[in-house]
């Protein structure tokens, strides 16, 4: 009973508080800037650094709590906190969990401590600026996957997007200005898209039965179940919802904006777009897009536009990543093609392809994440990021190589390790359904072995031809600690993923049953509303 009461009483403070932490922490450095020149001095560097980091500890801390209180036997909302905020709009400050979004917060707050000790030396201007803004976009990016009012969710979304365009904008390579623009106007696009989808949605979320300023609502368990919209509205409603999420994913052909924000972002920057920033866009489909809009998505040419999209996609992204002679941009364009698994594991909707399409979610976070570091690492030793430029240096730093290795094995997906439970899932579950999407997509998994094989040949196997490379040091204790997080995660992920499953388990089936069950309830409404 007391542990029962102790998980009510955390559960009831827990989610604004990981919204609030990094805001406190921003404003801590806000203060700092105001009393001391924020000119990028290195003397003036190592307190903000400290500051973020130990900000971040304290989130990461508070977080893990959730593993424990989460109860995986519920099927509703968890740490769900509500209150109005705006009552004359029908808008509430509404944030909960479930199986989804619970391991989309912990991943989360497990990057960011890291990010900030990846970026420990090589962020030197602007220092307080650069985590203030990492701080604030941590709340935004925690606040997309609590978010239960879309008018709340809409504004996260918006949130995490400025300090992201700030951080690629200032603190990123040669053609920063280029990549934070075009990351912005496309990201930005979508969004004001999906507002006005939005919009038409509370609009048309009316229930009668309701008092004086309440019929409407932009509360998602509202809308769900009283939003009437006809069948041709729902159409534009879902590619409004679709053009957001899946240029953030990105999906194919809507990915051109990320090899460049990957290459020219810092490497915290990096981390954040990769590790966590690309699954807003698989998020939205999971909890907005498809169960919103069941009777669209399940419309038989736009399930197999948007498979089709997903499979060219994984094939598409390990082709170019394979000659590719930036590692940067390799790994850049490995993403489009993981998530174009983690995109079909929802559109194949069967239980185990979408806990699947959630693990690649989880793992791709770690392991690209992971690659970024790494790549981040070797940079600041080198300063050039060609794989033409390496070569045998496996001999100089075995340390770094042994690490590389290990998290490239991961990312192909090999036994034991954590990207092949969900690529296994992900094609078990689609074969069911979708047997030749699943039979394609496969192939790519053969294409990434290749692509990164090659690559980690040449960077540490080749002979070592070059001088420069002759004396690289091997990594630091503050590196080994940050990659030993890292693999130990690859590793359990791998060897026992059994509790992350099981956590998620009913959640992912209650948004297959969503979906196949919402179908009609979609089709009754729409009779209504027309």
């Amino acid at each position: 009973m007391h542990d029962f009461l102790s998980s009510i009483h955390y559960n009831g403070w827990v989610l604004p508080a990981l919204l609030a932490i990094p805001l406190v922490g921003a404003l801590v450095l806000l203060v700092m800037a105001s009393t001391a020149n924020d000119d990028g001095t290195l003397e003036a560097a190592p307190a903000a650094r400290w500051v973020a980091l130990i900000t971040f500890l304290v989130e990461l801390v508070v977080s893990i709590g959730l593993w424990w209180s989460f109860d995986p036997a519920v099927s509703g909302w968890q740490a769900r906190v509500t209150h109005w905020w705006i009552p004359s709009w029908g808008a509430q400050f509404d944030i909960g969990i479930d199986g989804i979004s619970l391991f989309m917060v912990l991943l989360t707050t497990f990057l960011m401590p890291l990010a900030v000790l990846g970026s420990w030396t090589s962020v030197r201007q602007k220092v307080r600026s650069y985590y203030a803004l990492m701080l604030v976009l941590t709340t935004g990016m925690i606040g997309v996957f609590v978010a239960l009012d879309l008018l709340l969710f809409y504004v996260m979304w918006e949130v995490m997007l400025v300090p992201m365009y700030f951080i690629i904008g200032i603190w990123g390579g040669e053609r920063r200005i280029y990549a934070s623009v075009k990351f912005f106007v496309y990201t930005m696009l979508g969004s004001l898209l999906m507002l006005v989808g939005i919009l038409y949605l509370w609009v048309h979320s009316v229930n009668p039965f309701a008092g004086p300023g309440q019929a409407h609502s932009f509360s998602y368990d509202y809308i769900m179940q009283h939003a009437m919209v006809g069948s041709h509205a729902a159409l534009w409603l879902f590619g409004a919802f679709f053009l957001a999420f899946a240029v953030k994913v990105p999906m194919f052909p809507f990915h051109t904006w990320l090899p460049d924000a990957h290459v020219e972002a810092p490497t915290a920057g990096s981390v954040v777009l990769a590790g966590i920033m690309l699954k807003m866009g698989t998020y939205g489909f999971l909890r907005f897009a498809m169960p919103l809009f069941p009777t669209v998505a399940l419309t038989p040419w736009v399930r197999s536009t948007i498979l089709t999209l997903s499979v060219i996609g994984i094939i598409y992204g390990a082709l170019v990543a394979m000659v590719q002679p930036d590692f940067k941009k390799l790994v850049a364009y490995s993403s489009v093609s993981h998530l174009g698994f983690v995109m079909l594991g929802i559109f194949a909707l069967t239980l185990q392809s979408v806990q699947g399409a959630l693990m690649v979610m989880i793992n791709h976070g770690i392991s690209t994440g992971a690659l970024f570091l790494l790549i981040g690492m070797i940079y600041e030793r080198r300063h050039t990021r060609m794989i033409d430029a390496y070569g045998g240096i496996a001999r100089v730093v075995p340390m770094f190589a042994a690490l590389l290795t290990l998290v490239s094995l991961s990312s192909i997906g090999l036994p034991a390790t954590n990207g092949f439970v969900g690529e296994f899932l992900v094609l078990l579950g689609s074969f069911k359904t979708q047997p030749w999407y699943a039979f394609v997509g496969a192939t790519g998994v053969i294409f990434a072995a290749a692509y990164l094989l090659w690559a980690i040949q040449r960077i540490l196997f080749n002979a070592l031809d070059k001088p420069e490379n002759a004396h690289i040091p091997d990594l630091n204790r503050r590196e080994l600690a940050i990659m030993g997080a890292l693999t130990a995660a690859i590793l359990w992920l791998g060897i026992y993923p059994a509790p992350v499953l099981h956590r998620m388990e009913r959640s992912a089936d209650n948004f297959v049953q969503t979906v196949q069950n919402g179908t009609a309830r979609t089709q009754r409404f729409g009779m209504r509303g027309q």
